[in-house]
């Protein structure tokens, strides 16, 4: 566990840097969505980076950022480097966004393509942080990082202040996320709710860690889900927290995935990325059949057409 008070201060620190997002109500569902693809940068991403960033001394800033994402969690520390005048270099996978890759760099981040995955990424990013003693700001493996996103739980309990116990479903990647809102909703007034990750089949190392303990026998495919992709650092202060705090850790097909985010832009009029997707499938599909449900919609940086819906196939 992190702090409570941890999540706290970063609500206050990250309050006049952040949007308060959008909550809807879908009273046939019994759907409460939180539209965090409408946050600076179109993802949760900004409040984890922010509040780590915020947080840091001046000098640790000034010795330069360096992070490996797969788009929005770089986008994030570009922004807090452009607030800080810190200088931010971003490890991704060659196989990266192409939309994502040019955001980060139209925020002023140096982007660095790795042969490989994210794991791959990943890994040359600590041993460029190490060698160069730069700062490293984890996407997940990170208390401040984990408290900026449990502001988003903080956030979510203040718009619904009379919500009875509910399921909230949450997308799940290295777990930053899921560590955070589970933070965020145990400590507080309110600790009765279910709290269920959802990952993609293609990609499901917190999954495995969750159920076997183990990610070492994952084989991990392409997924729509690209944000959630990659093997989950080794001894990340998720894994224990995810454990403890989640109910479950549930797995959607790249098929759900497709057919969530047409949903979601034909019935809310929203574009969301696969990510996001992950959380709206899994209770598309009754794979999450608790009610009420909290679904939280982690961002919505995705490639569009030309009349703005976003750019899937629903043929694969």
């Amino acid at each position: 566990m992190i702090p409570y008070t941890w999540i706290l201060e970063a609500q206050e620190r990250l309050a006049e840097h952040i949007r308060c997002t959008p909550l809807t109500y879908d009273a046939e569902l019994d759907l409460y969505i939180k539209w965090e693809n409408q946050q600076v940068t179109g993802s949760f991403k900004a409040r984890g980076a922010l509040n780590k960033v915020l947080a840091l001394q001046d000098w640790e800033r000034q010795r330069g950022l360096v992070a490996a994402s797969a788009g929005n969690h770089g986008q994030g520390l570009a922004l807090a480097g452009q607030l800080c005048e810190a200088p931010v270099i971003i490890f991704a996978s060659e196989h990266a966004s192409p939309t994502k890759i040019a955001a980060m760099q139209a925020m002023g981040a140096e982007v660095r393509l790795v042969p490989g995955g994210y794991g791959e990424a990943e890994a040359a990013g600590l041993a460029y942080a190490s060698q160069h003693q730069a700062t490293w700001v984890s996407p997940y493996n990170d208390g401040q990082v984990i408290a900026g996103q449990g502001s988003l739980g903080l956030e979510t309990l203040k718009q619904l202040p009379d919500l009875p116990q509910a399921a909230w479903v949450v997308p799940v990647g290295g777990g930053g996320l899921i560590s955070g809102i589970g933070a965020a909703i145990r400590s507080g007034a309110q600790t009765d709710h279910r709290l269920i990750g959802v990952q993609s089949e293609a990609s499901p190392f917190m999954h495995a860690l969750f159920h076997l303990g183990s990610q070492a026998e994952v084989v991990e495919l392409t997924s729509l889900a690209d944000g959630l992709s990659g093997p989950v650092e080794h001894g990340s202060l998720t894994i224990p927290m995810t454990r403890q705090m989640a109910d479950d850790v549930r797995l959607v097909s790249e098929s759900e995935i497709a057919q969530a985010m047409h949903y979601s832009w034909q019935r809310y009029q929203e574009r969301i990325e696969g990510s996001a997707a992950t959380a709206l499938a899994a209770v598309l599909t009754g794979k999450v059949p608790e009610r009420p449900a909290v679904v939280i919609i982690s961002g919505g940086n995705i490639q569009t057409r030309s009349d703005g819906a976003p750019w899937i196939d629903l043929t694969e």
